[in-house]
C-alpha cells in the first residue's frame, strides 16, 4: 500500500471531514485493510469541542471511534478516487467502563476493526482504552457509505 503508516494530526485531518478543534485524533499509529489504531491527548482540554458542564462523558468516546473509522475508509480508498462520504447509522452492543474522559490520565487509544462490509455500508468494532490499555469504552457501530442525504423533505 503506498498510504503512510504513521500520521500527525494535519495528515489526519486532511483524510476525515472533521477539521479544526474537531478532529479529536493526534496520531495514527498504524493500519491495516482490516484494523486501525490511532492516539489523542484532548481528551483533558478544558475547551474541548464535546465538553459538557459535566466534563467530557464516556459516550464522547464513540465520536474518536468514528473518526478513526473515517481515517481508516479514507486510507482504503484508491487515492485517484478519494475517500467516500459515510454517516454513522447505528451503534450497538456499547459498554462504558467509566463515566468520564477527562480524568483520565495519558493518551486515548483508539482502536477500531473492520468485521463486515459490503460498497454500502461497513461494520466495525470499537475499543477506547487509556494508555495501559485498560478499555472505557467498546462497542459496534455501523457506517453507511455513499448515501446523499436529501435536499429537500418532501411533505404530503
Amino acid at each position: 500500500m503506498s498510504s503512510p503508516a504513521v500520521l500527525d494530526r494535519a495528515g489526519i485531518a486532511a483524510r476525515i471531514p472533521h477539521h479544526g478543534r474537531m478532529c479529536l485524533l493526534d496520531r495514527l499509529v498504524g493500519w491495516t485493510p482490516e484494523r486501525i489504531e490511532c492516539r489523542a491527548r484532548n481528551h483533558r482540554d478544558a475547551d474541548h469541542p464535546l465538553r459538557s458542564a459535566s466534563g467530557l462523558l464516556a459516550p464522547c468516546a464513540i465520536e474518536y471511534a468514528a473518526q478513526a473509522m473515517a481515517l481508516h475508509g479514507g486510507l482504503l480508498a484508491p487515492p485517484a478516487a478519494g475517500a467516500r462520504p459515510g454517516y454513522l447509522a447505528s451503534v450497538r452492543g456499547v459498554r462504558l467502563a467509566v463515566a468520564r474522559l477527562d480524568d483520565i490520565d495519558g493518551e486515548l487509544q483508539v482502536r477500531a476493526e473492520r468485521l463486515a462490509g459490503d460498497a454500502n455500508q461497513v461494520l466495525y468494532g470499537f475499543v477506547v482504552a487509556d494508555e495501559g490499555g485498560r478499555t472505557l469504552v467498546e462497542g459496534r457501530a455501523t457506517v453507511v457509505l455513499n448515501t446523499p442525504l436529501p435536499l429537500e423533505v418532501a411533505t404530503p
